[in-house]
């Protein structure tokens, strides 16, 4: 069932567990995805964003995801990831999505300020809940070394004030993580996130989950994480299963393979979350 991504964040916080949201843009993606959720009972996030446009076409692409929200019995929701203006986001609310991320932070604290705020005043009339993020992650294609050479840190107090002035509902932080393959261990700071959940009481996201070692996500939860991004594993997942594949394997039997690859590391997830079961009961809170 389509439900509002702050809701489902809430309770997450509440009960010390996150959310996944999971970066999809194929059909592949998408079933295995739902198929890992459904079997373990998981609240789950939808997310897409402009980095996929160049594979999907998303005007047509949401009419799937919004299938699979409004039909199973799961609580869900449809999040446009890192919209750089708010023309873009406005086109992801036309389409169909019920969530979405207004991203600012490669701009002066201000100029980010200003933009959240715009949006946050135009949406939340409508009910939908609004993600910004402060401290830039470093973007795809950077190694972990260069990116970590200029990496902009969320600061604490900034947060704070960030949050009061745009009233924004969920806020992603930069703590040392970053967006694709990790070239290098990740250098999480902990004590970044303990310092910015003491400041905001507003369900924080870690965007760049994929390759976080599992204790170093499970103690980010811990200290107040509830909403955790995951694409590149999917692909990582996906790339094995392709690389395995048989010489007389037919494409209909390898795309059976990815959707598998996909659904497991999703299920994998989903347990380092803590998420599995919190679906159950959930419309009866």
């Amino acid at each position: 069932m389509l439900v509002s991504t702050k809701d489902m964040l809430l309770k997450a916080q509440k009960e010390h567990y996150a959310v996944g949201n999971f970066c999809i843009w194929n059909v592949e993606m998408l079933s295995g995805v739902m198929e890992a959720c459904e079997a373990l009972k998981s609240p789950l996030i939808l997310s897409f964003g402009s980095g996929f446009l160049a594979n999907t076409n998303i005007d047509h692409f949401i009419k799937m995801m919004r299938s699979y929200a409004e039909s199973t019995s799961l609580p869900c929701s449809i999040h446009w990831d890192h919209g750089r203006n708010i023309d873009i986001v406005s086109h992801a609310i036309d389409i169909g999505y019920n969530s979405l991320m207004i991203d600012g932070s490669s701009k002066p604290f201000e100029e980010n300020v200003r933009m959240t705020k715009e949006v946050v005043d135009k949406f939340h009339p409508m009910g939908i809940p609004i993600e910004g993020e402060l401290g830039h992650i470093a973007n795809m294609g950077m190694t972990y070394e260069e990116a970590l050479k200029g990496y902009n840190y969320t600061d604490p107090d900034e947060a704070k004030e960030f949050v009061e002035r745009t009233n924004v509902d969920l806020l992603a932080i930069g703590v040392g993580n970053q967006h694709g393959a990790y070239t290098a261990p990740p250098k999480i700071r902990f004590d970044i996130i303990e310092a910015v959940r003491s400041k905001v009481d507003i369900p924080l996201v870690l965007h760049g989950a994929s390759g976080i070692p599992n204790n170093d996500v499970s103690r980010a939860i811990d200290l107040g994480i509830t909403k955790i991004n995951i694409h590149t594993e999917f692909c990582e997942a996906a790339m094995s299963a392709i690389d395995a594949k048989k010489p007389d394997e037919s494409y209909l039997t390898l795309n059976q393979e990815v959707r598998e690859a996909v659904r497991k590391r999703c299920e994998e997830k989903i347990m380092l979350f803590r998420s599995n079961g919190k679906a159950e009961g959930w419309f009866e809170k």
